[in-house]
């Protein structure tokens, strides 16, 4: 692991929510997008050298929906940056952690990502995020 890459915040409502962190941190979002796959609209802050991802449910059936429902908005995932998914998976298997998938899929922000199952990490959902090249 080589750092905390960003950290998740779940909201209910993305353009509310990026208000309040355009004033907190004194910027705009850096990147917008859609990942269809999770259900989830992001917005993307820097802040030094990590970041802040906005997370709002597209889909009622999406972690980030089931998650609002259940807990409210806040603090969804820590995110680490690697720079080999695949071994860092495996790694933290034979650690005994439980992952959520076998194979890394496609993120926001251009990276590929994988989690652990909160229940191997204290409560806490941990994301790998690995930079996909651009050839």
């Amino acid at each position: 692991m080589e750092k905390i890459e960003h950290i998740g915040i779940a909201v209910k409502n993305i353009s509310e929510a990026n208000k309040t962190y355009e004033a907190l941190l004194g910027s705009a979002p850096y990147k917008s997008e859609k990942v269809e796959s999770e259900g989830v609209e992001t917005s993307f802050f820097r802040c030094g050298e990590s970041k802040i991802e906005l997370l709002e449910a597209t889909d009622p059936d999406s972690p980030i929906a089931k998650f609002i429902e259940k807990r409210g908005e806040g603090i969804h995932h820590i995110a680490f940056a690697v720079t080999d998914i695949w071994a860092e998976m495996e790694r933290l298997k034979n650690e005994g952690f439980t992952l959520l998938s076998e194979k890394p899929k496609k993120g926001a922000d251009n990276k590929l990502v994988a989690f652990v199952h909160p229940k191997s990490a204290n409560g806490v959902l941990v994301e790998l995020c690995q930079e996909i090249e651009n050839k």
